[in-house]
């Protein structure tokens, strides 16, 4: 393996500590690269660390690469420290940016900086002192506190932000601190100018919004909250006294619901359950409870109001069902879409459309989109080693192959995961691996797959955002993670499996594959409102009117 770092680059203390904990379990070349050199060939940008993995691939996420390390060391992932990794990149990563940015690049000092992370730094201090535990996940060093080390480390160095009163997040910043591959790595990438080291790197990074005074939490902020009047809440008193008697009478309903020139037009959408189940109460109150609410408000309100939903019925989930009951995967989706019907029926969810993902319309509206990105060059083709079942005359997905977990040696681990220990695994890497329908022994070969080239995308995607994110109703939480996607670099997504349930590839050379549900699905709020009306464009394609 290769491990790419860069003087000044953040993550690489991280990654660097995590290598210490690894060390002896695996051959490890570091190599120092400057910052402007691209070491991951399919990104666009430049981007380290980067672990070049003995197999060829690379992992050019910091929490990735440091996780990747802990595994080689022997530890054992569990959900504690999950939580922890994604606080660190939603939370605590754009208040750190901003407060590092501040007191490296501008020169600012004091609360100033302080009050930026104030608030993660607590909730950190906090989480440790409850548990009365050492570390974040328990009694020794997990991932989690590595990659958090690392992160805070260039600003909690200077003992002026770390505050006194936080007593366990001293202990624990002061523990790491001191341990061998935690100094090796500062000596590493800070050297002699210490937190100065960063500022090449963070003078290229674009602003973050905690710049503007914005608060680190997913709780919406004070300022969005809009302060009713004393008018307001007596008027709102008034008519909860008056009851439902009292509301005007709901617009004549229009069959279809187009959008009218001249009024507020509402297009409300629920995610679209998957097929091979039967709903159940968290699927009512998670999916479709809220946007019901709003539909009836908005239709109280007298807005033009069209509120759809449906079935996602492709991809390998349905297969397999559809071997349990014996059925074809279209008798499955027939099967259980007439019972989720049913059951939003007999809770009384309104919904002016309720359709399914298996229709011609999803098939030429999906093939449509995918030609329109074909033409404009925003499609690769590359080669994925799978596991192919020849007595079964197919490449195996994910939930069609089992095997000996490489890990823990549990016999029964699937194909992307295992039961037992929890580790993530790939299916090649499965010993004894066996396909779930024949039994037979499967074998690794090559198959050709679209992708999808989200690298050059991205430059078009940050202009849209510095027009979109400002004054717009983005939750803080989703903000962050978007940030945080491109901070690490996009990369290309497959867009095709090796399945015959699904929307078929419209490309020469890929006729026995079908699109990747993730692909696909997404246009099935599209083909759903298709099916409802032939004018189902001037929904989504009539941005002035919806």
């Amino acid at each position: 393996m290769k491990l790419f770092v860069s003087e000044g680059a953040p993550g690489t203390l991280s990654v660097l500590a995590a290598a210490g904990w690894a060390q002896g379990r695996t051959e490890l070349l570091i190599s120092t690269v400057g910052p402007e050199e691209c070491v991951v060939p399919f990104l666009t940008r430049p981007k380290v660390p980067a672990l070049q993995l003995d197999s060829g691939n690379y992992l050019f996420s910091t929490s990735a690469i440091c996780r990747y390390f802990f595994l080689l060391s022997g530890w054992e992932q569990d959900d504690l420290t999950n939580q922890w990794l994604e606080w660190e990149a939603t939370e605590l990563q754009p208040a750190l940016s901003a407060a590092l940015y501040y007191l490296v690049v501008q020169g600012k000092k004091g609360e100033d900086v302080l009050g930026l992370v104030r608030r993660a730094l607590t909730h950190i201090d906090h989480s440790l002192s409850r548990r009365s535990c050492p570390f974040l996940a328990g009694e020794t060093e997990s991932v989690a506190d590595i990659v958090l080390w690392g992160a805070l480390y260039p600003l909690l160095q200077d003992p002026a932000y770390l505050p006194e009163e936080l007593g366990a997040l001293h202990s624990w910043f002061q523990t790491l601190s001191s341990q061998e591959p935690c100094q090796r790595a500062t000596e590493t990438v800070l050297k002699q100018q210490g937190i100065l080291a960063l500022r090449p790197y963070l003078q290229k990074q674009p602003q973050s919004s905690f710049l503007e005074g914005r608060a680190i939490s997913n709780e919406p902020e004070e300022e969005e909250l809009a302060a009713l009047s004393e008018e307001e809440i007596a008027m709102a008193l008034a008519a909860w006294e008056k009851g439902l008697g009292s509301l005007p009478p709901l617009r004549p309903k229009q069959n279809p619901v187009l959008p009218v020139a001249g009024e507020r037009n509402v297009l409300i959408t629920s995610a679209l359950p998957y097929v091979n189940n039967v709903p159940h109460l968290g699927n009512i109150i998670g999916c479709v409870l809220s946007a019901d609410v709003f539909a009836r408000y908005s239709r109280l309100r007298q807005w033009n109001t069209l509120y759809l939903c449906g079935t996602d019925e492709y991809g390998t989930a349905t297969e397999t069902k559809a071997m349990e009951e014996g059925l074809t995967p279209q008798e499955i989706c027939d099967k259980y879409h007439v019972i989720h019907a049913d059951i939003y029926r007999w809770f009384n969810i309104s919904f002016d459309i309720f359709g399914r993902t298996t229709t011609p319309q999803q098939t030429e509206i999906t093939q449509d989109i995918f030609q329109r990105l074909w033409d404009r060059g925003f499609v690769l083709q590359d080669t994925v080693e799978q596991l192919r079942c020849e007595h079964c005359a197919r490449f195996l997905a994910d939930r069609f192959v089992e095997g000996v977990c490489p890990f823990c040696g549990y016999e029964e681990a699937r194909g992307d995961q295992c039961d037992k220990c929890g580790k993530l695994i790939n299916a090649i890497e499965l010993k004894k691996p066996q396909c779930k329908v024949c039994r037979s022994c499967p074998v690794v070969k090559s198959s050709r797959h679209l992708f999808l080239d989200l690298p050059k995308l991205e430059d078009r995607l940050e202009k849209w955002l510095e027009k979109t994110l400002p004054g717009s109703d983005w939750t803080p939480n989703s903000r962050f993670i978007i940030r945080s996607w491109l901070r690490d670099g996009l990369k290309p997504r497959c867009i095709t499996r090796d399945l015959k349930w699904g929307t078929p590839v419209p490309l020469k050379g890929f006729e026995d594959k079908v699109f990747y549900v993730w692909f696909d699905a997404t246009f099935g709020y599209l083909s759903i409102t298709a099916n409802y009306t032939d004018q189902w464009e001037r929904w989504w394609k009539n941005p002035e009117q919806s």
